[in-house]
């Protein structure tokens, strides 16, 4: 009888440790799934902002060129309105030297007035 009991004894024992042993493999199996499952799930995250970080990159080379393209652009556009404020304010100058030009005539033709007359006046006498 207490051999008996012995050999159940031993027998539940092994079937524990074989309970247990099976259970360890399965929890061992389950925790590496969960950390590939995580890491997968990280690996999804960093290939994503890895993804954007490119897009990024080539969104901001594009903008430094467009940028220095506006930049060239502004600098042409800035000397072509200084240019015509130039011509503008030549165009003043010649403006003013047309109407001292024209007032110097018309002084000229008022004196010739004046001195023709003068000498019809004189001739008829």
């Amino acid at each position: 009888m207490l051999s008996r009991l012995l050999k159940e004894h031993q027998a539940k024992q092994n079937e524990r440790k074989e309970l247990q042993e099976r259970r360890r493999r399965e929890a061992i199996a389950a925790a590496t799934c969960l950390t590939e499952a995580l890491v997968d799930h990280l690996n999804v995250g960093v290939a994503q902002a890895y993804v954007n970080q490119r897009k990024l990159d080539h969104e901001v080379k594009t903008l430094q060129v467009q940028a220095s393209q506006f930049a060239k652009q502004t600098s042409q556009w800035i000397s072509m309105v200084e240019s015509f404020n130039q011509a503008l304010k030549e165009i003043g100058d010649v403006e003013n030297w047309a109407r001292s030009i024209e007032m110097d005539m018309r002084t000229i033709a008022t004196a010739l007035e004046y001195v023709h007359k003068g000498q019809l006046q004189a001739a008829s006498s």
